[in-house]
């Protein structure tokens, strides 16, 4: 569907589907990258945000609704964590989340779009933090796609996908092809994490996830949780990995130091979030 001008009077709006989602505010930064539009607004509500070609993708008081349940069920239930991949998350809050772990190595940022990352450093500087002078953080600006398809085998104990919506430059990034290659590079006893849409938004997108991680993973389950901004509110992360469900198993002496600043995730919630499905999707997904 194609967007309409992104400003109407003082709101700035996100239109999907024949229902709009906006927030009061004014438009900083409007331009166009090789890969897509990348618009700065502030916000009366939620601060700074940013959009990509027009959708909603993080605020300076929203992120951590999103960056929490997206790194954490991973990086708390994987059997190590010293190596990190993740594709996307150029605004660099799944990338701070992860530095909090001190038994993380390496870490390395597979980013396509080099604008989004200029772009946050200098609008949204609080959801990347010191993340860009980390020596553990290793930024390549190249196709994620790529990049899975060519890191050696049994290199990541955990790989995270912070991608926009599967359109434009995400939109190889949920496709069986992508999810084959991320199992091969997942050590054994690793975890895979991505975005997977929301249920009610986007419900034949989110479930088609879901199956596809299925197919490929030895198990693999979404977890539901909520992101005001976002459309609907209603969001899902999935989680994948093999021989076991590790992601139902959080430890609590890695996450013992984590949850004390984090506002949303807990291993209480996580255990609950995983358990939310609603009955329509369950069905859907025993067909």
């Amino acid at each position: 569907m194609k967007n309409p001008s992104i400003q109407t009077s003082d709101w700035i709006d996100e239109y999907q589907n024949g229902v709009r989602y906006g927030l009061a505010g004014k438009v900083l930064l409007d331009e166009a990258s090789p890969f897509q539009q990348i618009t700065i607004i502030e916000s009366l509500r939620y601060g700074k945000g940013l959009l990509l070609d027009r959708c909603w993708m993080t605020a300076e008081r929203q992120e951590k609704h999103y960056h929490e349940c997206l790194v954490h069920p991973a990086l708390c239930s994987a059997q190590q964590v010293n190596r990190v991949l993740i594709i996307g998350g150029g605004d660099g809050g799944t990338a701070r989340q992860c530095l909090r772990y001190k038994d993380i190595k390496h870490l390395d940022m597979v980013e396509i779009d080099k604008r989004v990352i200029e772009i946050s450093q200098q609008y949204l500087p609080s959801i990347g933090e010191g993340v860009w002078t980390d020596p553990r953080f290793h930024l390549h600006i190249k196709d994620g796609i790529s990049w899975a398809a060519n890191a050696q085998s049994n290199s990541y104990d955990v790989i995270i996908v912070d991608g926009s919506d599967p359109t434009g430059p995400a939109t190889g990034l949920f496709n069986k092809t992508f999810f084959k290659n991320c199992r091969r590079i997942l050590k054994p006893g690793g975890i895979f994490a991505t975005q997977s849409e929301s249920p009610e938004a986007f419900p034949q997108i989110h479930m088609d996830i879901v199956r596809i991680l299925r197919e490929v993973f030895d198990f693999a389950d979404p977890l539901y949780g909520c992101v005001p901004m976002y459309p609907s509110g209603w969001w899902s992360w999935s989680f994948a990995s093999m021989q076991s469900p590790l992601y139902l198993q959080p430890l609590s002496s890695r996450a013992a130091d984590i949850s004390k600043e984090c506002e949303i995730w807990s291993i209480r919630w996580q255990k609950g979030a995983f358990q939310t499905m609603p009955a329509f999707i369950e069905r859907e997904l025993k067909k």
